[in-house]
């Protein structure tokens, strides 16, 4: 639907135009092609990089010529999620948006205000001619969601701004100053097939409609992971039956916490009735613990026709044994902040190829040292199944820098604004931020945005008044940018 009525109008405008450009992480080509056509129509300098990022550079307003420069970034990708019932193709088809009383939201996909929203306020910025502030470069990276490549790829000297205001954050009212570092551990499994025998009675397991999110932001809600129920039902069902396990397909992308996980299985025929029995009350006891986060999730078993192979015996064995083992969920919290410290999430289990099982996990942390212990935590656990590990390179934390010039400004602009404080956190998250204090150590940031809920699912929504409060301090704090020393 058009959002003409939705204020601010100058930014609703833009997330319109934004959404109707296919942006999937790592194929944000023609979301480059509408930044390099925006700036050549209104006569800005723009420039893009090795890895596709783009910086579109602005003049300061007249009086504001001596302001330090201010770097607004934000991230062009989008994470693609669907319902399994909607028809729609995220390399072609626009997001179809839904006023939903005080939400906006999208029709069984993801919304994409993550990071959508943040690309439409800096352009709506870079369109206004009555909008204070200094020089502007306005950055753009590309995939994101996906490994940060775009971030990773960005050489020091891209940007050139003394101060950073990631749009990227999910609270209104909250100013990020850290946030954590992120890895990711993935285990093989090769197996031979193996033949079923006779008189086995094939049936499917499915679980499906969790809540799911974001698997830094949301992993201390105690929403359920669906790989991990089917896990601990496989697991159950091993120990009590002679369990052929022919197929497993679950979870999706890395960072997000997983809505649906499906197996096939084999049981001897005279099990038939004990394993639905089984299923009904171990499904029983699942929804008990989860009634508060999860009203709708469901849960199917149904028989299937017979498969003439399965998953080798003993790798089957040690595969269920490592998923009921592994660690998921919140590890430790933080001494300084009423935040999560450390967290892992069993992100996907799937069968590919006929001979390999392939897991992907994802750890994050605020200290290095941490991270690493949890991500060899989970890679022990799968080595000791007999799995191939290998956990990536990671990207790095961004520490608070207690004398940040740019968050007393913010801190200051938002009581003026508003008439209270706004909290000062870390995030368990991944920001950009992390890699770019690295990269540009002398560079002092924050990171605020909109309020956004269940991100990196069909279920992400966005609560527009949110969109003008931080427009508003957006602008308030270009205002009051210090002088250049």
């Amino acid at each position: 639907m058009e959002m003409d009525s939705l204020k601010p109008a100058e930014v609703f405008k833009f997330f319109a135009e934004v959404n109707k450009i296919p942006r999937p992480s790592k194929k944000e080509e023609r979301m480059i092609a509408y930044l390099q056509q925006f700036a050549h129509e209104r006569g800005l300098e723009c420039k893009v990089d090795e890895v596709g990022n783009v910086l579109i550079r602005k003049g300061a307003t007249p009086g504001m010529e001596h302001r330090k420069t201010v770097i607004l970034q934000s991230h062009m990708d989008m994470v693609c999620e669907k319902n399994r019932d909607v028809d729609f193709d995220f390399e072609k088809d626009a997001i179809r948006t839904v006023v939903d009383g005080e939400w906006l939201r999208a029709e069984g996909t993801t919304l994409g205000a993550d990071d959508g929203i943040g690309v439409a306020m800096e352009l709506a910025l870079l369109d206004a001619d009555d909008i204070a502030h200094g020089p502007l470069e306005c950055v753009f990276t590309r995939d994101e969601e996906t490994g940060l490549s775009g971030a990773f790829g960005m050489k020091p000297g891209f940007m050139t701004g003394d101060i950073l205001l990631n749009l990227d954050s999910e609270d209104e009212g909250l100013l990020f100053v850290s946030c954590a570092g992120g890895a990711a551990a993935t285990a093989e499994f090769d197996f031979k097939p193996t033949d079923v025998p006779q008189d086995y009675f094939f049936f499917e397991v499915k679980v499906k409609g969790l809540t799911g999110g974001h698997s830094g932001d949301d992993i201390n809600k105690k929403r359920a992971n669906a790989n991990k129920i089917l896990a601990s039902f496989l697991y159950n069902s091993l120990s009590q039956y002679d369990l052929y396990l022919c197929d497993i397909q679950a979870g999706g992308l890395h960072n997000a916490i997983p809505r649906e996980a499906m197996a096939v299985c084999a049981v001897p025929m005279k099990d038939k009735e004990n394993i639905r029995v089984d299923w009904n009350l171990f499904t029983a006891d699942v929804e008990e613990e989860y009634r508060v986060t999860e009203k709708t999730m469901v849960f199917e078993l149904q028989s299937e026709a017979p498969q003439a192979k399965a998953v080798e015996r003993e790798v089957a064995r040690k595969l269920i044994w490592a998923l009921q083992a592994v660690h998921n969920g919140v590890l430790s919290m933080s001494q300084d902040f009423d935040l999560v410290e450390t967290s892992s999430n069993l992100a996907s289990i799937h069968l590919t190829d006929g001979h390999k099982i392939v897991i992907k996990t994802s750890q994050r942390c605020s200290l290095l040292s941490a991270r690493h212990h949890v991500s060899n935590m989970v890679k022990a656990a799968f080595e000791l199944a007999g799995a191939r590990v290998e956990v990536g390179e990671g990207y790095p934390g961004w520490k608070m820098n207690p004398y940040s010039e740019i968050l007393k400004t913010a801190v200051k602009t938002y009581k003026e604004l508003f008439g209270k404080e706004p909290k000062v956190l870390g995030i368990h998250a991944g920001l950009e931020c992390g890699l770019f204090s690295e990269k540009y150590p002398g560079l002092d940031m924050v990171s605020f945005g909109p309020t956004l809920r269940d991100v990196h699912s069909p279920d992400e929504r966005l609560l527009i008044s949110t969109v003008q409060k931080v427009w508003e301090h957006l602008k308030a704090i270009l205002k009051n940018i210090p002088v250049k020393a």
